[in-house]
């Protein structure tokens, strides 16, 4: 699995596997690139800066350090 976040179009993308993408499918906030079984494939979470600080926040402080690097300092703040 790989993850990038595109801080410029505030879109966090999920690569699950790297399989051939046959299709895609738009749901609420977020576009499911599938295989041609209809396997995820890949995640483009719109907003994505919202539901990192949301599951960010929900984390114990322990997990977060250990995650997180010491460039995103504010992240961990808000979780006391």
């Amino acid at each position: 699995m790989k993850v990038h976040y595109n801080q410029d179009e505030d879109i966090l993308m999920i690569e699950l596997n790297n399989k051939k993408i046959d299709d895609a499918y738009e749901a609420e906030n977020m576009i499911v690139h599938v295989s041609e079984n209809r396997e995820p494939v890949l995640l483009e979470i719109f907003k994505g800066s919202q539901l990192l600080k949301d599951t960010i926040i929900k984390l114990p402080k322990k997990v977060i350090q250990s995650i997180l690097p010491s460039s995103f300092p504010s992240f961990a703040q808000k979780t006391k």
